[in-house]
């Protein structure tokens, strides 16, 4: 396995990337500036405070004003100790214009500052709001899918289980994209993309060092499996599921075998594998095909899930 494996489309977007050192340089890349977006005249964006500590991102398309809308609680990437809502704007506008619906993205706290449960528990305070503001916000509450790539992903599956645990809320499906939902780091395809075979891709060695970060608190003989959804065992009762990986991603084979346990437990679930692509290669939007073809078919499963 190496960067020669990569979609050509794709391997110079890979080779402007830094190595990351996120156990050195954490707090430098966290002050790296997102890509700048251009706001659509036909979309308005806010932040809103939702709870004492904790702001809100809120994307709304302005010609559908006198109509109740879909709602998506979006959870941002960044390994569980990165991002922030305005790094996943352009992703947010995309939904909300083309499906159409009203996106919630919600500014969860991040480890290690912050170890589990603290983000999940954001989440899960965002998705009650959201629920309970519906008719404020103009939301369908029979209509709310929870969303989010990478972490966000694994956040999203974390945030499904505690749903139907706990039975406050409800939605009505998710999408988890290529999520981080294993701390055990021991698939075959961990052992595949590594600091030395793909360097400037996340990695298995990114990836310790972000579990790391996130389960400071955890005893790892009794990881939660809020915290690692992947060890949840009985995943019957889950809304319908979309979800894509790419084929160099390490998250590859903890996906493939989430949506085989999925469709074994009866949950209806979609899924894509795209080869030559690594992680977060959707982040690409217009600049590629593959890119550009992997968002499309975000709205593409948000519109089926939504207005079928």
């Amino acid at each position: 396995m190496s960067t020669l494996d990569v979609l050509t489309e794709l391997r110079v977007h890979l080779e402007k990337q830094p190595i990351l050192e996120l156990d050195k340089e954490l707090d430098s890349i966290r002050k790296l500036e997102p890509s700048l977006y251009r706001p659509s005249d036909a979309l308005a964006i806010e932040e809103v405070q939702i709870c004492a500590q904790r702001t809100a991102r809120i994307y709304r398309p302005l010609n559908c004003q006198d109509e109740l809308l879909p709602g998506v609680f979006w959870i941002h990437g960044g390994g569980y100790v990165l991002g922030h809502p305005q790094c996943e704007d352009q992703m947010c506008a995309k939904l909300a214009l083309e499906v159409p619906c009203i996106i919630v993205s919600l500014d969860y706290r991040l480890a290690p500052e912050y170890p589990y449960p603290a983000g999940l528990e954001d989440c899960y305070t965002g998705l009650k709001w959201l629920f309970e503001c519906a008719s404020t916000l103009g939301v369908d509450r029979k209509r709310i899918a929870i969303a989010g790539p990478s972490a966000g992903g694994g956040l999203t599956a974390a945030l499904t289980l505690l749903v139907r645990d706990r039975g406050e809320v409800s939605v009505s499906f998710q999408m988890p994209l290529y999520p981080m939902i294993d701390h055990r780091n021991e698939n075959l395809s961990n052992q595949e993309i590594t600091k030395k075979t793909m360097p400037k891709a996340w990695n298995k060695d990114l990836n310790a060092i972000a579990w790391d970060m996130y389960l400071k608190d955890v005893d790892r003989a009794h990881v939660p499996i809020y915290a690692s959804p992947a060890l949840e065992k009985r995943l019957e009762g889950l809304p319908p599921t979309y979800t894509c990986v790419g084929q160099l991603d390490p998250f590859r084979d903890e996906t493939i075998d989430y949506v085989q346990r999925l469709a074994q437990a009866g949950v209806p679930v979609e899924f894509h594998l795209y080869p030559g692509c690594y992680h977060g290669f959707d982040a690409l939007g217009e600049e590629t095909e593959v890119s550009k073809m992997a968002n499309d078919m975000y709205v593409k499963v948000l519109k089926k899930a939504f207005y079928k």
